[in-house]
């Protein structure tokens, strides 16, 4: 790529780091470092290139036509009955963010990036979503979770419950809970998963199953005394109580579900990941007994995880990590799966159900990663996310199976600097400020950690390692961790009915089309039959309008 990787700006920026690191007391060597590294920038910088190709009309002439093919052959609807239905939440995956992955997928296979196609990017209808609460502008991941899982907009904080709760109230749960897309799915005959690189009793995994006024009650040993006198649970144990037979749960979590101070089998010597709980309840102990007749396994590391027969396994525990599973980046291949491994093993054990499968899959760590203002390591989650997604669409048929894609919310993260084709997405802007003659990354932040002064000043980003897993990309407001944004986000979506998802649409909108498309829920009218193979709606009418013309006629 045409700007930071000329060797020679690479070899100044090397030089400056050691200097400023190792001397201080030799200011003018500083300044004068400082000096040449920003200016051989635009020495190297040059021009941007771009393929030959593109220099002809006819490219994108040609590239347009195809798209308008592809785009008047979606007036034939997909109007089966889904058997299986499938939601990737990228949580914090706002549009910029989409688009920086999309950048990042194509530098990391070579190309300049911005030509390339997301797994996402290829589903045929895109709308955008509304993602305020009922009473926040700018979401939270609890309030979002609930509308786009149970189908009602719900206040901050909350989880399974509508707007009547109040968060960390323990006395307005009662009467107030409502149910998920996930629970529809069970209850119609379905199989049902979640998997997440978050803890699996977070924000999103939790509102497919729990009844929560407080998002953060892990465990019991997160609430407070007279929540649980209330009569409160915590969400830990209505993962397994509530909807008892979930077929896949995969995530980080361990230590919520084990008795206060037990030790960790993974990190025995670490205090931070031994048990929570005050009940003295093994939920994970109570779960294998549970399954264990029923060809139930609990796995808690890669090489168990990947030793498994998918066609032996019913229920399948997971977890891999006593809170989050690492950043993908700094992922243990040894003892953490991928996304995109836990998205192949739980379709594997789902699709064997012949009434079909809900899955839920959640790249958690987005938000982790532009919260703490690592935009290298959010980007990295995106671009896994997108692989997974890739590899449901290979293990699935778009024929039956509905596949939507989404966020629950974005960040105030962006992207600019009038950057030219094929620019690193973690790279500098080819432009310095015009206030206080300074270079800036592309990648910025409104607010968040990464605002710092150095004597009075903002950081000369060239004298940073800015390509860093973990740098802080600077940020116009301090905070210790950036906020979410409220603008709205995309849906992408394909397969049955996926046309219904068009336009600007209200988040609690997702759940009530996801199961109009698989026949469950209260949107079963329509439905003739809920079995695999089943005639879609359209067929069943027109074939019903034959026959008793073809009647008239003979008679």
């Amino acid at each position: 790529y045409w700007i930071c990787s000329c060797p020679l700006v690479l070899f100044i920026r090397r030089a400056v780091l050691y200097v400023v690191g190792t001397d201080k007391t030799e200011d003018r060597m500083k300044l004068t470092s400082v000096f040449l590294c920003t200016s051989l920038v635009w020495v190297c910088s040059g021009k941007p290139e771009f393929p030959e190709e593109e220099k002809n009309p006819r490219f994108w002439n040609d590239m347009a036509q195809k798209t308008l093919q592809k785009a008047l052959s979606l007036q034939e609807h997909n109007k089966n009955i889904a058997k299986n239905i499938i939601l990737f939440l990228g949580d914090g995956m706002g549009i910029p963010t989409v688009t920086a992955a999309r950048i990042l997928k194509g530098q990391m296979n070579g190309h300049s990036g911005e030509e390339t196609e997301l797994e996402m990017d290829k589903f045929p209808y895109v709308a955008l979503s509304k993602t305020y609460n009922t009473n926040a502008q700018v979401p939270d991941s609890a309030g979002t979770a609930t509308a786009y899982l149970c189908g009602v907009k719900a206040n901050e904080g909350t989880v399974g419950v509508n707007a009547a709760a109040v968060r960390s109230q323990c006395n307005t749960t009662q009467g107030n809970e409502v149910s998920s897309i996930l629970k529809w799915a069970k209850d119609a005959g379905k199989s049902v998963g979640i998997v997440t690189t978050t803890r699996i009793n977070h924000a999103t995994p939790s509102a497919a199953y729990a009844h929560c006024v407080d998002r953060d009650w892990y465990s019991d040993g997160e609430m407070p005394q007279d929540a649980i006198e209330g009569g409160c649970k915590d969400i830990a144990r209505q993962l397994f109580e509530n909807i008892p037979n979930i077929d896949v749960i995969m995530g980080g979590g361990r230590k919520y579900m084990y008795p206060k101070n037990t030790s960790d089998v993974e990190y025995p010597n670490e205090r931070k990941h031994s048990g929570t709980r005050r009940d003295g309840r093994s939920l994970i102990e109570e779960w294998k007994n549970r399954t264990s007749s029923m060809n139930g396994h609990y796995v808690w590391n890669r090489r168990q995880l990947l030793s498994l027969d998918p066609n032996r396994v019913n229920y399948l525990l997971g977890l891999f990590e006593p809170g989050d599973m690492p950043y993908e980046l700094e992922r243990n291949k040894d003892t953490d799966p991928s996304l995109t491994e836990m998205v192949e093993i739980a379709i594997k054990i789902l699709r064997r159900n012949p009434r079909g499968f809900y899955l839920l899959v959640e790249g958690g760590r987005i938000d982790h990663g532009h919260h703490e203002g690592k935009a290298k390591q959010a980007l990295h989650e995106a671009v896994e996310m997108d692989k997974a997604i890739g590899r449901a669409g290979l293990l699935t048929s778009e024929e039956d199976t509905q596949t939507v894609v989404t966020a629950d919310h974005s960040h105030v993260f962006t992207f600019g600097g009038y950057t030219h084709r094929g620019n690193p997405i973690f790279g500098l802007a080819p432009m310095m400020s015009d206030i206080d003659q300074k270079p800036f990354t592309s990648i910025l932040y409104g607010n968040g950690p990464g605002y710092k002064l150095v004597n009075g000043g903002r950081e000369n980003v060239s004298t940073t390692d800015y390509n860093h897993n973990d740098y802080l990309a600077q940020s116009a407001v301090p905070l210790r961790m950036e906020t979410h944004g409220g603008e709205d986000v995309a849906i992408f979506s394909k397969g049955p009915m996926a046309h219904l998802l068009h336009g600007v649409k209200e988040q609690n909108y997702i759940p009530h089309v996801m199961a109009y498309a698989a026949c469950i829920g209260k949107n079963k009218q329509h439905c003739i039959s809920g079995s695999s193979g089943a005639p879609s709606v359209a067929f069943t009418v027109f074939s019903l309008t034959a026959l008793l013309t073809l009647s008239v006629v003979l008679c």
